[in-house]
């Protein structure tokens, strides 16, 4: 091979960078995974501080607020390594696969354990039948937001197979509650306050359980359910969509400043806006099926 040859030949394409831009989104995956496993340590080390001989209530405080911040940046990181996949066109099976296990134990295990040591597990007399029933609903769940998560996988590879009966999947909408979500609310909770309820005395430490329970039991249930939640996923895309840019910035602004209101501001609304948008459309196709049935028997009155 002459020199004038291997000027003209080009210059061969830069696998090893292709390569790497893959690794990218496993990186946030794995932070994801890594902050999950954080908030269960921290929470389980708050639990440990108020069952002490001397219940050290400050400490705890820390841990349980430790965990429901850790939880928020796993939301963060799984938000960012699922747009950074589709930007970056390197969204892989073993990635899909590992982005749903991250979320089993982030959004699953760390929310459902929180929500146990912080707030009913300490308040309520162990082995009675209110006690039970906390651990079966910090049980269910971990197993609905399982389910969700397999439910969505399976609809999301196979969506012709599960057209019939199964509703069907878009890129505007989720079937049922997202499990970020449903942990995000227990997270966002907790740093809004994150005394543990056994510090607030007896009367109010069981109401509050009492909510909280009948809190985690209507998650469960939403995120087994049809219903629809706005994903989200075509916010953004558009490169000249300038005030989408701005108004990320000043909500992440607004986090930084006010995180303990806005982050349970922002999930709150993003559920509320989910029910009502399902309650509205309820309504609207009764008016539609009402007048429709009026048109076809104009004599009847």
């Amino acid at each position: 091979m002459t020199a004038d040859d291997s000027e003209e030949r080009p210059n061969p394409p830069r696998r090893g960078v292709k390569k790497g831009l893959y690794l990218i989104p496993s990186a946030f995956t794995a932070g994801n995974i890594g902050m999950g496993f954080y908030s269960v340590m921290s929470s389980l080390r708050g639990f440990q501080l108020l069952g002490s001989s001397i219940p050290d209530i400050g400490r705890a405080t820390e841990h349980f607020d430790h965990a429901a911040v850790a939880i928020g940046f796993a939301l963060l990181f799984d938000i960012l390594d699922g747009r950074i996949a589709r930007l970056t066109k390197t969204t892989t099976e073993i990635g899909i696969q590992l982005d749903s296990i991250a979320d089993v134990v982030t959004f699953g295990l760390a929310p459902a354990v929180l929500a146990y040591v912080w707030g009913y597990g300490a308040t309520l007399t162990e082995g009675s039948h209110l006690h039970r029933l906390a651990w079966f609903l910090s049980f269910m769940y971990l197993i609905c937001g399982a389910f969700r998560l397999a439910r969505f996988n399976v609809q999301a590879s196979r969506p012709r197979i599960l057209a019939e009966g199964t509703p069907k999947v878009d890129k505007k909408s989720y079937v049922g509650l997202p499990i970020p979500a449903a942990g995000g609310l227990i997270a966002s909770l907790v740093h809004f306050s994150p005394v543990p309820l056994i510090a607030l005395g007896t009367e109010k430490a069981q109401l509050y359980s009492g909510l909280l329970m009948v809190l985690v039991g209507f998650l469960s249930v939403m995120m087994v359910s049809t219903w629809r939640f706005s994903s989200f996923k075509t916010v953004g895309t558009n490169v000249r969509g300038m005030r989408t840019i701005i108004l990320a910035l000043s909500v992440l602004m607004l986090i930084f400043l006010y995180s303990q209101y806005v982050l349970l501001a922002v999930v709150i609304s993003y559920i509320l806006y989910g029910l009502l948008s399902r309650m509205i459309g309820i309504f609207w196709r009764r008016s539609d099926a009402s007048e429709a049935k009026i048109e076809a028997n104009p004599g009847r009155g």
